[in-house]
């Protein structure tokens, strides 16, 4: 697996992602259960609120070598201060339709 994570940007200032590190490293949370190596090829933030640059971050991964999208938890779940993206959905969505098929989307990390 081939991964780019995309988190929150306004969790930066208190989040450096060691968790998603973490959960790839000893395939943990989303990762459970993956047999092949996962290899991370970047490691972006969703450009902001209301995430519409997330499409052209998943894009940058893509083409970068990504063949697995990950939203991380920071965006569905909250993680670590529970305040959810409120356009987690329409952010996940957007990105489906512009990268395609192909590529798988986890919609959290730990």
């Amino acid at each position: 697996m081939k991964l780019g994570i995309i988190r929150c940007m306004q969790t930066e200032d208190f989040c450096p992602g060691t968790a998603d590190f973490r959960a790839v490293r000893e395939k943990t949370g989303v990762f459970e259960g993956v047999d092949e190596e996962i290899e991370l090829v970047g490691f972006a933030n969703c450009g902001g609120c209301p995430g519409k640059r997330a499409v052209l971050r998943a894009r940058g991964l893509v083409e970068r070598g990504a063949d697995t999208i990950a939203f991380a938890s920071c965006i569905a779940r909250g993680t670590p201060i529970g305040y959810p993206c409120p356009f987690a959905k329409r952010m996940a969505d957007i990105v489906r339709e512009e990268v395609g098929p192909d590529i798988k989307i986890l919609d959290h990390t730990h």
